[in-house]
């Protein structure tokens, strides 16, 4: 997988994907534009997706309708060093039988970015002086 990060100017980012583009930007009140989300909402939304993909990759195998899934995750903040320390996730399904409760649970546990999070990966980085930087994170 890999990510460039482009400067736009000021405190705002691009980051672009496979040819996809999103916009990383402050509030107004952090001296940005608010013209996208901030780097711990990136997180926050790759977090959530990440859970949301599972749990409905887990419905849509047992045919139950997913429409209306919806996934709800919060963080607190942290400090001495600055960091998202707790992260809470909420799962809705309106109408999931309780059977299926706990399969939904596994299924969202299995989540990629959970299992980053819960096993911390190292990164490596580097500052180049050249035009083209690179960090690698492993």
């Amino acid at each position: 997988m890999d990510v460039l990060i482009n400067h736009l100017g000021n405190v705002q980012f691009e980051a672009v994907a496979r040819g996809h583009r999103v916009t990383c930007d402050q509030p107004i009140e952090n001296g940005g534009s608010d013209t996208g989300m901030t780097p711990p909402e990136f997180m926050l939304t790759s977090l959530g997706t990440c859970a949301g993909y599972y749990a409905a990759q887990y419905l849509k195998v047992r045919s139950i309708p997913f429409e209306s899934l919806q996934v709800h995750v919060e963080a607190a903040k942290a400090t001495a060093p600055a960091r998202l320390a707790k992260f809470h996730i909420g799962v809705d399904i309106p109408g999931l039988a309780p059977q299926h409760q706990a399969g939904v649970l596994r299924a969202v546990k299995n989540c990629l970015i959970h299992n980053t999070l819960l096993n911390t990966p190292s990164i490596d980085l580097a500052v180049n002086p050249g035009s083209e930087a690179h960090i690698e994170a492993a």
